[in-house]
């Protein structure tokens, strides 16, 4: 008499039965992108907030009189050259993890390493830079609950100034640069800890570094980011 299997123990071989990924996506792949989706409405959500009050408001302060400045070398007359910097940086980063991953595809170690280095330091130069924009703004006296007490050269005219707006734009920068700058930080040590693996041969071993292309997608998520963040607070 031959054994009755229950349909819970069954071995299920349909697509969607859990026995394989119905997109042929590796798991840590998918889970990486459900992340960046979750990461992608938090971040929507923080600069729908900053267009709700910049284009509810009557008056609000220019950006580019606001980043005149090159920290440590231009006080005023260099608006968002310092930012454009950054952005240039953190762009440069981004190709040098694509390259990285390249260089994964044909199990070239020495070059992934070398790669995933140049994308640390890129990622501490831009972490650098926003340290100096924030010491220089904080010096101006922008931060969370204070704004300067002159405010008529962040404005076109006299007529236009505005302490509520000031305040909000402070608030809202703050916020969301410091969000965003904590992204980058956090993709740094990760590229770290991947770029030590990859030295202590793991992913050699494994036979694939489809590990640099996950932390890949995280890092040039983040570089997304940054474009609409320059966008909505040093072009608009």
């Amino acid at each position: 008499m031959s054994a009755q299997v229950s349909s819970i123990d069954e071995l299920k071989t349909t697509p969607w039965a859990g026995g394989k990924s119905p997109f042929n996506v590796e798991y840590g792949k998918m889970m990486m992108w459900f992340f960046l989706l979750s990461d992608a409405f938090t971040f929507s959500s923080l600069l729908i907030a900053y267009g709700a009050l910049r284009f509810s408001a009557h008056t609000w302060p220019m950006a580019d009189l606001i980043f005149q400045s090159v920290p440590g070398m231009i006080d005023h007359g260099a608006p968002l050259v310092f930012v454009g910097i950054m952005t240039f940086i953190l762009i440069l980063s981004s190709v040098t993890m694509v390259l990285a991953v390249e260089a994964g595809h044909r199990m070239a170690k020495k070059e992934v390493v070398g790669w995933m280095i140049a994308t640390v330091i890129g990622g501490f130069m831009f972490l650098g830079c926003q340290a100096l924009e924030w010491s220089h703004l904080h010096h101006e006296g922008f931060w969370w609950g204070s704004i300067p007490h002159e405010l008529g050269e962040y404005f076109k005219t006299k007529k236009d100034i505005s302490a509520v707006s000031t305040q909000q734009f402070a608030n809202l920068f703050f916020t969301i640069t410091g969000f965003h700058g904590f992204h980058v930080f956090s993709g740094v040590i990760i590229n770290i800890i991947i770029t030590i693996n990859v030295l202590a041969g793991t992913y050699e071993k494994r036979g694939s570094y489809l590990m640099i292309e996950k932390v890949g997608l995280y890092w040039h998520f983040v570089d997304l980011v940054w474009v609409f963040v320059f966008t909505f607070f040093y072009l608009v």
